[in-house]
């Protein structure tokens, strides 16, 4: 799920440093505005915007731990939904689920309602394994939001976890009716038709989807289990040298895919698969 947003402004007019800080985030730059947000807190404790800018930035670099004293003395000095939900993200990066959760849900509860919120509680819940919880959680937010594209797209991609995956697929189809070409809701459609058996099916929404991902290595994975299944072992064994190519952290999935399906193949050795996809 993705990270929150930042939280609006709602002090004076950021200063000169800070309006660097958060052109420097949006361009990539994270070290450039760590920096520069570290600068303006030094100079003044209180302004909650050069916190939000520094917690980002820190935690976009996988530091989340760091994130979290800025983002707890600012949740001190200012009530902000968009606060909160940042230092809920940042205490789930840094393993302190229980945390983020309990956060979270405080967060959900204000009125009128935070939506990002919902959608991080429902992630936090998600990786905590809790899939019913998250699962009402973003129920309770489409009551809140029905027309949210995103949500129902979050609880379509949620539900074939609780077995429910003609719900699911209720769901998607409407939402692909509704945005046609939406690479997220064709894959999550494909996943339903690849655990149905519908091989033929879910292989056609996973080859629209490479189409507009080519570097997507975990829909190539996948477009490679539809075809695998189908029989199509040539294609199937070619997407798998694609999504394994110069990512040697997916030895373990593309090994999994290959020798999981009823088409694949089964190696002694680690080495010969590996010799196998090269």
């Amino acid at each position: 799920m993705p990270k929150p947003p930042l939280p609006p402004n709602r002090g004076p007019s950021p200063s000169p440093a800070l309006q660097r800080a958060v052109v420097a985030l949006q361009m990539g730059q994270t070290v450039e505005a760590e920096r520069l947000a570290a600068e303006v807190l030094k100079a003044n404790r209180n302004d909650v915007g050069a916190a939000s800018i520094l917690a980002r930035a820190l935690m976009i670099q996988n530091r989340n731990e760091e994130a979290i004293a800025p983002l707890e003395r600012a949740t001190r000095r200012v009530e902000d939904p968009g606060l909160e939900t940042l230092l809920g993200a940042a205490l789930g990066g840094a393993g302190r689920q229980n945390e983020a959760i309990d956060l979270l849900r405080r967060t959900t509860a204000r009125r009128p309602p935070y939506l990002p919120a919902f959608q991080a509680l429902a992630g936090q819940l998600h990786a905590a394994g809790r899939i019913d919880e998250a699962v009402a959680v973003l129920e309770n937010a489409l009551v809140l939001a029905p027309g949210s594209l995103e949500f129902q797209l979050l609880l379509a991609q949620l539900l074939p976890q609780r077995n429910e995956r003609g719900r699911a697929r209720e769901i998607l189809e409407k939402l692909r009716t509704a945005a046609p070409g939406h690479p997220d809701i064709l894959a999550a459609l494909a996943r339903v038709l690849l655990l149905d058996g519908e091989y033929a099916a879910a292989a056609d929404l996973y080859r629209q989807v490479v189409a507009q991902r080519p570097d997507d290595p975990l829909t190539r994975l996948s477009f490679s289990a539809s075809l695998l299944e189908m029989g199509d072992r040539a294609a199937g064994e070619a997407n798998l040298r694609l999504a394994l190519r110069g990512r040697p952290q997916m030895i373990g999935r593309t090994t999994a895919a290959l020798t999981m399906s009823s088409h694949g193949r089964f190696f002694f050795r680690p080495s010969g698969f590996a010799k196998f996809l090269s």
